[in-house]
């Protein structure tokens, strides 16, 4: 399987997970309920606040079609910086549910993966 389909399918796992841990935080009924207010854990939900978390969420998106498009060097570089900024984000913007915290795990593993994957890119490579 060449590299970058390698790649790109792993930000696909990553992305699910995403989805799946957001999924099972609607099931918690204290979430629920904290949601109705407006307040998640001591946050306020704005429409600011939900604009940088989806252009957050956009990074692990866009990384499934960058790296397949780009070239090697240049899709190694986005994949590194798109990692740092994906793992800030699921472990800052994380919860402490066991649910979460596993998802959020699995996450982080692959993003390291991903990041090994992209250092260790040959830089000559039929893409």
């Amino acid at each position: 399987m060449p590299l970058a389909t390698k790649i790109s399918t792993l930000w696909i796992i990553v992305v699910l997970n995403m989805i799946f841990a957001d999924i099972l935080s609607f099931m918690y009924p204290e979430f629920l309920a904290q949601i109705t207010t407006g307040k998640v854990e001591g946050i306020t939900i704005t429409p600011l606040f939900l604009l940088v978390a989806a252009v957050f969420i956009e990074v692990a998106i866009v990384m499934i079609y960058l790296t397949r498009v780009l070239s090697p060097r240049t899709s190694r570089l986005a994949n590194l910086m798109a990692v740092a900024i994906t793992v800030l984000f699921v472990i800052g913007g994380g919860s402490l549910t066991p649910h979460y915290i596993f998802f959020a795990s699995i996450e982080v593993l692959t993003m390291l993966y991903i990041a090994y994957l992209a250092w260790t890119w040959p830089q000559v490579q039929q893409t």
